[in-house]
């Protein structure tokens, strides 16, 4: 009997759905979506040189696409609508939901509009799109600008139903399982800022609000709410002096509201964004927390706001010094190797990328984190004592910058 061989199919039925990632928030596009199924080939293959094929050790349904969130398919529109709430919510109500759309609304407009000036020669294109039973988003991108490689800033505000394994994704709590599909609502802002030259740092923040219901099976279970997010800088060279000054705005904002945040948020940043097959982190690192409910509601409230309103100040400040800085093609190899790294960290382990995937949601948008161009090369290493050296130095030994 000739083995199984993999074909691919594409289901004829009319109905659609669509997803959409939380890590980067982003539209999705409800197209059909392929499904992997296996058939019995009617030539028989001859393998040399290779382990022989034999039973499958697991079930041919894990093999299967994943199912996905249950979301409407969503419409492009000429205007950006002034909520994206349910009508059942209240536009502006002053619930948790209706203050955190406003902020991340507010955020994204002072955030645009700060690049825009920075950058002098690129604008911002922007998507809006909404969904028949509510929620919505905006996406913008600047792209190929005097000072931005590549720019995006996205807000999302999205209900829909998930499957238990993008629950898991979602939540940094592995026991944290929940047995069936889980309605849901999530807000969030993302964004990632690629510079041109290498001696600007790169920059990701996110700042999210979360709730799931009760699953299906399970009536009557209590509400569940979260936050997460953080800020945090990827530079392919050390000055030490950004980085304090990057540093203490994330220290200011969280000292705030509780002095133990900062030196816990910077551990977990340090923590999350570790690359374990090199042994080395993305970056210089910043603040990052999630599945934040241990404190009142409305001061995680404030709280994300403050951090997400530091962006600016936080960042702004670098790049006026940096993105005019003469530099090489030395320099610039070394940023692209850098950039590798953080293709790495974002397909491999970042949790926003695996909600994604594991919801079926459109490509594009979950990959909208992903710089324009980035390099590999074999076995490289650093001139020890070099600056090259210093920053690789740096992301395998997390330092104390303040």
């Amino acid at each position: 009997m000739p083995p199984p061989t993999a074909t691919l199919s594409v289901s004829s039925s009319s109905s659609s759905s669509s997803s959409l990632s939380l890590f980067p928030f982003s539209s999705y596009s409800s197209s059909k979506k392929p499904q992997l199924g296996f058939c019995r080939s009617p030539i028989r293959t001859r393998l040399t040189k290779f382990t022989s094929l034999t039973k499958p050790k697991y079930p041919i349904r894990k093999l299967m696409t994943l199912s996905a969130v249950s979301i409407e398919k969503e419409t492009v529109v000429s205007e950006r609508p002034h909520s994206f709430l349910r009508e059942a919510d209240g536009e502006d109500d002053g619930s948790v939901r209706s203050r955190f759309q406003r902020m991340i609304m507010e955020v994204q407009e002072s955030v645009c509009g700060a690049l825009e000036t920075l950058d002098g020669a690129g604008k911002f294109k922007e998507d809006a799109w909404t969904r028949p039973g509510g929620g919505g988003g905006i996406s913008r991108v600047l792209q190929d600008g005097a000072v931005f490689e590549k720019a995006g800033v996205n807000i999302s505000v999205v209900y829909g139903v998930m499957p238990p394994e993008a629950y898991r994704a979602a939540k940094a709590a592995v026991t944290d399982q929940k047995p069936g599909p889980i309605p849901f609502f999530a807000a969030g802002i993302s964004s990632v800022l690629h510079p041109k030259n290498p001696f600007a740092p790169t920059l990701h923040f996110n700042y999210r609000y979360f709730e799931t219901d009760a699953p299906e099976d399970t009536p009557g279970a209590p509400r569940q709410w979260w936050f997460g997010g953080g800020t945090d800088l990827t530079p392919a060279y050390i000055f030490e002096e950004d980085v304090k000054h990057f540093h203490s705005i994330q220290k200011k904002a969280c000292d705030k509201f509780d002095p133990s945040f900062y030196p816990r948020f910077k551990k977990w940043c340090d923590d999350y964004f570790y690359i374990k097959h090199r042994g080395e982190r993305r970056g210089l690192g910043g603040i990052f927390f999630d599945d934040l409910n241990d404190y009142d509601q409305e001061m995680l409230l404030s709280f994300a706001t403050e951090c997400a309103n530091s962006v600016v100040h936080a960042y702004i400040p670098i790049l006026e010094k940096r993105k005019d800085t003469a530099f090489n093609e030395s320099h610039k190899a070394w940023q692209q190797l850098r950039r590798g790294r953080y293709v790495e960290f974002n397909l491999v382990y970042d949790r926003g990328t695996t909600f994604g995937l594991k919801t079926g949601g459109r490509i594009e948008s979950i990959l909208v984190s992903l710089p324009l161009s980035a390099r590999w090369e074999y076995d490289h290493k650093p001139e020890e004592g070099s600056e090259e050296w210093k920053l690789l130095d740096a992301c395998i030994n997390p330092k104390e910058w303040i």
